[in-house]
C-alpha cells in the first residue's frame, strides 16, 4: 500500500517558515548580548536578562496563543505572529536605551511564542496521521539547523560586520517567509457550538490540554537537562582547554541528527513510540556522563554526537506523542502545552543549575544530569510507556483476530 505523501508544499513552506523563526531567535541570542553591552554599557547581568527575558515573553504567548488559536484560526494567528515578530525585530534599529530594549525583547519573544505555535499547529495537521513520526521528526529539523546555523552566523556578522547586519537578515529572511505562508493551504476544522463554547473563559482545559500533560511533564526534565549543555557548555569547555573544539560541539550535534532522523521518525510509526523513546532517554544519559568525564577533544564532540541522537530523538517524539494522544480538534493545544514545558525546562534549568556549579563544578553539574535524565526513563514509564504498550498490544491483537481499529 502507497503512504500518503509527506512532502508536499504546503509541509515545505511551513517547515522552511519555522526555520527562520527560529534563525532568528537563535542569531539574536547569542548577538543581543554584545548588542547591550556595547552600546547601552549593560552589566553581565542585565545582558543576560536581556537575552532569557525573550523565553518568558514566549512562554506567556504561547500559554493564551494555544487557547485562541482556534477561534482566531490557525492562518491568521499565523500572520498575526509574523507580523509582530518582524516589527518587534525591525525595533531593534531603533531602541535608545536599555529599557525599551527589554521592553521589545519581551514583545519579540511573545511574537514568536505566536507565530511558532501556528506553525507546529497547522503542520500537524498537514503531515498524514500514518507518518506521524517521520513527519514531525523531520519538521523539527527546522529547529535543529536554526539552532546550529543561527548562533554560527550571528558571531561572524557581528565579528565582521557589526550587530546592525544581524537585524537586517533577521527582516529580510522573515519577510521572504511572511509572503510564502500566504501560499499555504491550512485544512479548515469545523467546530460546532458546543467546543467554541468551551474554548472561552479561563479554565485549565482553555490552556492546556490534559492528554498531552504527562508527556509534557517529561518534556520539561528533558530540556531541563539540555539548558545545561546549552548555558555552560562553552564555560565548561574553557576549564577544560577545549574551546576551539567545544565550537563545533553543535555542528556534530546537528549532523547527527540529520543522519538519524530518516530512520528514528520511520521507526517510530512502524514500530511505536516506546522502540525509540527508551533508547534515546539513555542515550542522552549516557552523554551527559561522557561529557562529565571529557578531557580530550573527541570525547567532547562525542558527547555532541550522543546529545543528537538523545535529545535530538525526544524533542521531536515527545511532540509527535502530544499530538498523537490528543483530540484532533485540541492539536493547537496539545502542540502549545508541550512547548510551554520544553521553553520552561530551558528557561529555569539555568538559573537553577548555576547555584550548583559552585558546590561540584561543572562536571559535577553534567554527572547529576546524567542521573536526571536517567531517571527519565521510568518516569516516562509510568506516565506514557506502559500505556502505550498496551495499546499496541491491543491493537496487535485486534489485527490478528480480524477485529479493524481505527486510528486516533
Amino acid at each position: 500500500m502507497n503512504k500518503p505523501k509527506l512532502w508536499t508544499k504546503d509541509f515545505l513552506i511551513v517547515s522552511a517558515a519555522n526555520f527562520f523563526l527560529y534563525f532568528t531567535f537563535y542569531l539574536l541570542m547569542v548577538s543581543i548580548t554584545v548588542f547591550a553591552t556595547e552600546k547601552f554599557h549593560a552589566t553581565p547581568s542585565q545582558a543576560g536578562l536581556a537575552s532569557g527575558i525573550f523565553v518568558v515573553g514566549t512562554l506567556i504567548a504561547r500559554l493564551f496563543s494555544g487557547r485562541s488559536i482556534d477561534r482566531i484560526g490557525w492562518k491568521r494567528m499565523l500572520y498575526i505572529g509574523f507580523i509582530l515578530f518582524l516589527l518587534t525585530t525591525g525595533l531593534y534599529f531603533w531602541v535608545t536605551n536599555l529599557n525599551f530594549l527589554l521592553v521589545n525583547r519581551f514583545l519579540n519573544g511573545a511574537a514568536l511564542g505566536i507565530a511558532s505555535t501556528a506553525t507546529g499547529t497547522i503542520v500537524a495537521k498537514i503531515i498524514p496521521h500514518e507518518r506521524r513520526g517521520e513527519g514531525t521528526g523531520y519538521y523539527a529539523l527546522s529547529v535543529t539547523l536554526a539552532a546550529a546555523i543561527g548562533p554560527f552566523l550571528g558571531m561572524y556578522l557581528g565579528e565582521h560586520a557589526g550587530y546592525n547586519s544581524n537585524f537586517t537578515l533577521c527582516i529580510v529572511l522573515l519577510a521572504l517567509s511572511f509572503v510564502a505562508v500566504f501560499f499555504v493551504k491550512v485544512p479548515k476544522i469545523v467546530f460546532s457550538s458546543d467546543q467554541l463554547a468551551k474554548m472561552k473563559g479561563l479554565s485549565f482545559r482553555n490552556f492546556f490540554e490534559p492528554k498531552a500533560f504527562p508527556i509534557s511533564i517529561i518534556g520539561f526534565f528533558i530540556a531541563f537537562g539540555y539548558s545545561s549543555i546549552l548555558t555552560f557548555l562553552t564555560s565548561y569547555a574553557k576549564e577544560i582547554n577545549l574551546v576551539d573544539v567545544g565550537s563545533f560541539f553543535f555542528i556534530v550535534y546537528a549532523v547527527f541528527i540529520l543522519v538519524s532522523r530518516p530512520f528514528t521518525g520511520r521507526w517510530f510509526d512502524q514500530k511505536g513510540e516506546n522502540f525509540v523513546m527508551y533508547p534515546s532517554f539513555l542515550l542522552f544519559a549516557i552523554a551527559l556522563l561522557v561529557l562529565s568525564m571529557a578531557h580530550q577533544g573527541f570525547v567532547l564532540l562525542a558527547a555532541g554526537a550522543l546529545v543528537g541522537l538523545g535529545y535530538g530523538t525526544l524533542s521531536s517524539s515527545g511532540q509527535a506523542i502530544s499530538i498523537k494522544v490528543s483530540p484532533k480538534e485540541r492539536m493547537g493545544l496539545a502542540t502549545s502545552s508541550w512547548f510551554i514545558f520544553l521553553d520552561g525546562g530551558i528557561g529555569i534549568g539555568p538559573f537553577i543549575l548555576g547555584f550548583l556549579i559552585p558546590f561540584m563544578g561543572y562536571r559535577g553539574l553534567y554527572l547529576i544530569m546524567a542521573v536526571v535524565l536517567f531517571s527519565c526513563l521510568f518516569l516516562y514509564y509510568f506516565l506514557h510507556g506502559r500505556e502505550a504498550s498496551m495499546q499496541k498490544a491491543l491493537i496487535q491483537s485486534n489485527q490478528v483476530s480480524g477485529v479493524k481499529v481505527s486510528a486516533k
